[in-house]
């Protein structure tokens, strides 16, 4: 049975792979279960652009799969330790685009070259060092929590990234935004010397003047219109 949690990460999914996310059948997107029992998730062994509804399932804190069937993400502790240490986190967004993390893997921070960095600095966006390899177990999940602190968004350098927010509209839109920043950053870089970036004041004031919560739900709805195009 479809529910408003599984067509919205389903949704989120879409967009995710229809904006360079996709790879194979890895990463994932998750939202908070509004009555506590865990997160809403989509199945392993699917890319993000193949997920429907039916393809979503409730995953509690110990990684049980409550509702729903198919096989469980096996870091899904990204998704219950960051929601667990942060109740202002309603939705989690772990992909492996290929722009983040090669600017993750360079060891440059993300600048504000373009409109698109600001939303995440100032301050510097935090790099998980501890291991590369997968975040299985809820003491790993814990410390990529801890290591994303209160930020919007995590490097997982030589893996992927994180990115939060208090729905997963925003959690998607920012991972989409962080993917199009290191593009940017590093599409400038390839043409020689340095870039040049705006400074922290302007950054806060391009911030607060482009991605202010009635805008980033207007790119939500641009990227959901996309897939009804794309579906004809």
């Amino acid at each position: 049975m479809s529910t408003p949690m599984r067509q919205l990460v389903s949704l989120a999914s879409r967009a995710l792979a229809a904006q360079g996310h996709d790879d194979l059948i890895w990463g994932h997107a998750s939202v908070r279960d509004p009555d506590g029992r865990g997160v809403w998730i989509k199945a392993a062994e699917w890319g993000l652009g193949e997920v429907t509804p039916d393809r979503v399932h409730l995953v509690d804190d110990a990684g049980q799969v409550l509702s729903g069937a198919g096989a469980r993400h096996s870091e899904y502790p990204i998704h219950t330790e960051i929601m667990a240490a942060r109740p202002d986190v309603g939705a989690v967004v772990h992909t492996h685009p290929p722009y983040a993390v090669a600017l993750a893997a360079t060891g440059q921070p993300l600048r504000p070259v373009s409109h698109a960095a600001n939303m995440f600095v100032p301050p510097e966006v935090p790099r998980f060092t501890l291991t590369a390899d997968l975040i299985t177990t809820p003491e790993l999940g814990k410390q990529v929590a801890a290591e994303l602190g209160d930020h919007r968004a995590l490097f997982l350098v030589n893996h992927g990234i994180v990115t939060v927010g208090p729905d997963l509209r925003a959690a998607t839109v920012a991972a989409i935004v962080l993917e199009r920043a290191c593009h940017q950053q590093l599409l400038t870089h390839s043409f020689g010397g340095w870039p040049s970036w705006s400074d922290p004041a302007e950054s806060l004031a391009k911030r607060a003047n482009i991605y202010s919560e009635r805008a980033v739900n207007a790119v939500w709805d641009h990227l959901v219109r996309q897939l009804d195009n794309a579906a004809g």
